[in-house]
């Protein structure tokens, strides 16, 4: 079943034609700390931007694989756009900005991004 998320503003709203994930991943690197992040990975063909394109800001950083997309007006960084280590165009998705996901009920995969 598909899952929906959006920024806090609203301006910025996806889909997800996937089953809900049962768990995330939490990484240590210093972007997904300060940002507290909780990401779920799926292929590019699952995932629809559904409102906010001409909202939404670009940044990158370190080896500048992922294209970090967040909302100009709020700030708040929904998903990101990268390619996996199969070669396949996938999106990052934080699972914080999904309000039907209970976040107390999934398990973490810690990933030590910090010494890569």
């Amino acid at each position: 079943m598909a899952f929906e998320g959006s920024c806090q503003c609203g301006a910025v709203n996806f889909s997800v034609d996937a089953d809900a994930p049962d768990t995330a991943m939490s990484c240590n690197c210093s972007h997904c700390r300060r940002k507290g992040m909780l990401l779920s990975f799926f292929p590019a063909s699952s995932f629809t931007l559904e409102s906010g394109e001409d909202d939404l800001v670009s940044y990158t950083f370190n080896t500048h694989k992922i294209d970090h997309r967040f909302c100009a007006t709020c700030g708040t960084q929904a998903f990101a756009y990268g390619v996996g280590p199969d070669g396949v165009e996938t999106r990052a998705i934080n699972l914080r900005c999904v309000p039907s996901i209970d976040l107390d009920a999934l398990t973490i995969q810690k990933v030590d991004g910090a010494s890569r």
